[in-house]
C-alpha cells in the first residue's frame, strides 16, 4: 500500500516508518506546510494515497504561540481532509493522532473512550476540536482517531520529560531542575506505538475513537529511581516554579481494553526497558 504520513520527519513519523515499511507498504512524506490548502491539495492529488497517517502538529503543551496549536493542530487538519476529499476518493484507510490530553483532570481511575473530554490548555483544546472537525468527513471518509498517553523514545526532543532525564544521567549530572513532582503519568514506548498504529491503518476501525496506551502510571519520583538503579547515579531533584505549569494534568491512566479488542495483541516494552534502550551509551 501506498502510505501518506504527515509529520514523518518527526520523532514519532521514523518508527512508523521502518514499522511499515517492514510489512512492504510503501511511505511517503507530506512534505506541503500543512496549513497551506493550496499546496497540500496539490500535492495529495499527486500522491493518490492510498492510506494516510496524520501525525503532523505541535506537540509540546509548554511551547508559547497559543495560535500555534490552532493553525497547525486544527486548520492543518482541515485541510488535508478537504484535500482527500476533493482529490483520492479511493483512499481506503485515515488514521488522525490526537491526544489523550482532551480528558484534562479525570477524577475516573482508568480513562476510557467514554470518559467525557475535559481539556484544560489550549493544546488539548486544539485537538478536541480537530475531533469534532473531522466528524464533518465522517460519512465520506474513512477515518478513525487514536488518543495516544504519554510515551517516548530515542529521538523525542530534549524538553519532554524523560529524554531530559535522560540525557542528565547519560552526562553525569548531579542535580535536575523539575516542575511538578505529583503528577503520575504512562510512559509508552514509541516502537510499541509504531506497531499499534501499523496494525490500526490496515485493519481501519472506521468511526472509532481509540486510546493508545498501556494502563500503567508511573509518578516522576518512580521513573527517576529506575534511572538511578540502571546507571547507578544518584541525582538531586529540585523543583524550579518556572516548569510548573498552570492547568497541570495530574493523573493519565489509559483503558486499552478497545485497542486490545480491535487489533489484539501489540509488541510491548515495560517502561524499564524502554529507558534500557535509551540510556544505551550505543545508540544516538
Amino acid at each position: 500500500m501506498r502510505v501518506l504520513i504527515t509529520g514523518l520527519t518527526g520523532f514519532t513519523g521514523h518508527y512508523i516508518q521502518l514499522e511499515l515499511e517492514a510489512r512492504g507498504h510503501r511511505v511517503v512524506g507530506l512534505n506541503s506546510d500543512i496549513t497551506d490548502i493550496d499546496a497540500v491539495s496539490k500535492e495529495v492529488a499527486q500522491v493518490q494515497p492510498e492510506m494516510v497517517l496524520h501525525l503532523a502538529g505541535i506537540a509540546f503543551v509548554g511551547q508559547g504561540n497559543l495560535n500555534a496549536f490552532y493553525n497547525v493542530n486544527l486548520i492543518g487538519t482541515r485541510n488535508l481532509l478537504t484535500a482527500l476529499s476533493n482529490h483520492v476518493p479511493d483512499v481506503q484507510s485515515i488514521l488522525l493522532a490526537s491526544s489523550a490530553n482532551v480528558y484534562g483532570n479525570c477524577s475516573e481511575k482508568l480513562i476510557s473512550e467514554n470518559t467525557k473530554p475535559r481539556p484544560i490548555n489550549d493544546y488539548a483544546v486544539s485537538k478536541l476540536a480537530m475531533e469534532n472537525m473531522s466528524s464533518l468527513w465522517s460519512d465520506g471518509l474513512p477515518l478513525f482517531i487514536v488518543r495516544p498517553f504519554n510515551y517516548t523514545g530515542i529521538g523525542q526532543d530534549d524538553k519532554f520529560l524523560i529524554p531530559k532525564l535522560v540525557s542528565h544521567f547519560k552526562n553525569r549530572k548531579k542535580v535536575i531542575e523539575l516542575g511538578n513532582l505529583d503528577v503520575w503519568r504512562e510512559f509508552g514506548d514509541v516502537r510499541s506505538v509504531a506497531n499499534i498504529y501499523r496494525k490500526l491503518i490496515e485493519c481501519c476501525p472506521v468511526g472509532k475513537t481509540i486510546n493508545i496506551c498501556t494502563s500503567q502510571t508511573y509518578s516522576l519520583r518512580e521513573v527517576i529511581s529506575l534511572c538511578e538503579e540502571i546507571t547507578g547515579h544518584e541525582i538531586k531533584i529540585e523543583v524550579n516554579p518556572k516548569f510548573i505549569r498552570e492547568n497541570e494534568v495530574r493523573v493519565l491512566k489509559g483503558d486499552n481494553n478497545l485497542l486490545r479488542k480491535t487489533i489484539g495483541k501489540w509488541q510491548t516494552y515495560t517502561l524499564k526497558d524502554t529507558l534500557r534502550w535509551m540510556l544505551d551509551k550505543n545508540e544516538i
